[in-house]
């Protein structure tokens, strides 16, 4: 049988069938609708403006590896005007993150930009090593997504950027869409698919990758031969979501758009009013001066069961409201700092509970 030839160009010979279309192309036809499938998201979406800073979250894994080399490549190529930086939260989990991070560090002179690193520790005082001592494998990714999130705002006011780019892919928001309406959580629904957030005061968060599958992201990385790490979190295997991941690769497996269905079905859910009623207003955490729906923001709840020994308690709303009963204690107060968007002062160091 006769090689075929790319269903693009129609003149290179096909090396790959892409997962999301089924087309058969050749690598350089790949390359090129792969990055302008994200150029066009950017554009649709009016994510940036020129002049822009952006930090890019990098982990040093293949999603964040090849956002960074295709912002850069786009930047470039289609003169957006954004001076572009690298941002990595460092959990303090040995094995895992000090390699990654090694990664980061070539992707910094590789891409050549700036690069921070910012570590639970610094920040709360824990390290993921410590939390997983404590409270054991079943919730520590909870406490891990709540302190990475707040980290990763807090490293962008350091940085002055106006904007955070993650590479959460197409593949992530559908399962993040199956796992809330597993769980019930439907008033979530509305906000898991959007495209772009508002992180802390004015700093954006956005997904370029949001139309993406993870399935082309590393094709791209292979082909490109970008320098990434493979290693999957040695505390994640027991996560909820790796029920929908399993599931949603049984779906594809039938029906390869069933990614981007879900994605799009996610997007047309509507938010009764019934609903919105019940969704709390935000405010400041009164400890912290971190966005909040409660008086105590979520890390800073997590902190405090940690420090109290009601670590396995820590997340749930009987234990929040216990906690802002009892207050804080002369020996549980430390001082951290709170980065402030340049609008305010750059770095204002406040007494917060541990």
């Amino acid at each position: 049988m006769a090689p075929k030839t790319c269903a693009l160009c129609k003149t290179t010979r096909a090396m790959l069938k892409r997962p999301k279309t089924g087309q058969q192309i050749c690598k350089e036809c790949f390359f090129y609708v792969f990055e302008t499938e994200v150029h066009n998201t950017i554009i649709e979406s009016k994510l940036f403006q020129r002049g822009d800073r952006v930090a890019i979250g990098a982990s040093g894994g293949k999603d964040s590896t090849v956002l960074a080399y295709v912002m850069k490549t786009l930047n470039e190529r289609y003169d957006y005007g954004l001076d572009l930086f690298l941002l990595s939260i460092d959990e303090g989990i040995t094995g895992y993150r000090d390699d990654s991070l090694e990664t980061v560090k070539r992707n910094q002179e590789q891409y050549d930009m700036p690069l921070k690193i910012l570590s639970y520790d610094e920040l709360y005082g824990w390290t993921m090593d410590a939390i997983v001592a404590e409270v054991g494998r079943k919730n520590n990714c909870t406490f891990c997504g709540v302190f990475r999130r707040q980290a990763l705002d807090r490293g962008a006011a350091m940085l002055n950027v106006d904007h955070i780019v993650t590479g959460h892919n197409a593949d992530d928001i559908a399962e993040t869409v199956l796992m809330n309406i597993m769980r019930g959580d439907i008033a979530r629904l509305g906000r898991c698919t959007l495209i772009c957030t508002q992180g802390e005061d004015t700093i954006r968060r956005s997904k370029p990758f949001k139309y993406t599958y993870e399935k082309e992201i590393v094709m791209y990385a292979y082909f490109k031969k970008l320098d990434y790490f493979s290693t999957e979190c040695i505390y994640s295997p027991d996560a909820y979501r790796g029920h929908a991941r399993t599931f949603l690769k049984d779906l594809e497996a039938a029906r390869p758009s069933a990614i981007i269905d879900i994605i799009h079905s996610g997007e047309a859910f509507e938010v009764s009013e019934e609903v919105k009623a019940t969704q709390k207003l935000q405010q400041t955490c009164k400890r912290c001066g971190y966005m909040s729906s409660n008086e105590l923001c979520k890390a800073c709840t997590l902190l405090e069961g940690l420090e109290r020994g009601m670590a396995s308690s820590g997340i749930t709303e009987r234990a929040r409201k216990r906690l802002e009963a009892e207050g804080p204690t002369p020996d549980n107060l430390r001082t951290i700092p709170f980065f402030k968007p340049p609008s305010g002062n750059p770095t204002v160091a406040i007494e917060v509970p541990s």
